[in-house]
């Protein structure tokens, strides 16, 4: 579990770096920033995209997983997990003067908090996407796991602490409380290791680093704002593609 103690660490104090940075940028930056963000985020999920050794797997996956999310209202759901996250802290960081004064301010005081909620949880929600699908995490997690080989996830780390401050210059402290969905994730990946391990071979690896690359491109396409994307209801597409690699071994090879 040290490797995902320190991905975490990672996270959060690229999160606490790209906050301090934020504050000193114009909304021109800021916008330079995320749009500079999503490109980058788009080619890297190109890169992880073109990886796929099956494209009906990866065609398949993505359009069922996507009506299985919606349905399931994905998205939705770990939208309001971030908001009421973002709620809480909102109201921990306010002081006693301020509750004082509420009465003279109530009508902005609850528009701000209202939108500040809505951009935690829009940070929170891509960056845990985009922190916890790739190659990287499960195999790193399985390398960690199995083998006490931390190299990847340290390199991962290091990758996520330069996201997690472009990230939450881009779209705020939210992206620091991704750091909870990559330890719950990542830290049961390392505990089932044992388990995963033996059915992580390489066409394993490809599809579900193909169906995770195309879930991160989405993520992109959200920064740069071309089109908003519901990315969480598509997640349910990495576990298909699992599947239909597992189906084709047992009934096809």
């Amino acid at each position: 579990m040290l490797a995902v103690f320190v991905n975490c660490g990672a996270i959060i104090l690229g999160s606490i770096i790209g906050l301090l940075f934020s504050k000193k940028i114009t909304g021109e930056l800021s916008s330079i920033v995320q749009t500079g963000a999503g490109v980058v985020t788009i080619v890297m999920g190109i890169q992880m995209a073109f990886e796929y050794q099956n494209i009906i797997f990866l065609a398949v996956s993505l359009i069922a997983g996507g009506i299985l999310g919606t349905l399931l209202d994905i998205d939705g759901k770990i939208f309001r997990m971030g908001e009421a996250l973002g709620r809480l802290t909102l109201r921990k960081q306010r002081t006693v003067i301020e509750e004082i004064d509420v009465a003279t301010r109530v009508k902005s005081g609850s528009n701000g908090d209202e939108q500040n909620s809505t951009n935690f949880a829009y940070g929170f929600l891509n960056a845990s996407v985009l922190f916890c699908v790739g190659a990287m995490a499960i195999l790193g997690s399985m390398k960690a796991g199995i083998d006490k080989d931390y190299t990847i996830i340290f390199t991962k780390s290091v990758l996520d602490g330069f996201m997690a401050i472009v990230f939450t210059a881009a779209m705020g402290i939210g992206t620091a409380f991704s750091a909870i969905s990559v330890f719950i994730y990542q830290g049961a990946l390392t505990l089932l290791a044992t388990l995963v391990a033996p059915y992580a071979d390489e066409v394993l690896i490809a599809e579900l680093t193909a169906s995770g690359g195309a879930l991160i491109v989405m993520i992109g396409i959200n920064l740069i704002g071309i089109k908003e994307i519901k990315t969480a209801n598509y997640l349910p597409g990495v576990v298909l593609s699992v599947i239909f690699v597992l189906i084709q071994r047992v009934f096809i090879s």
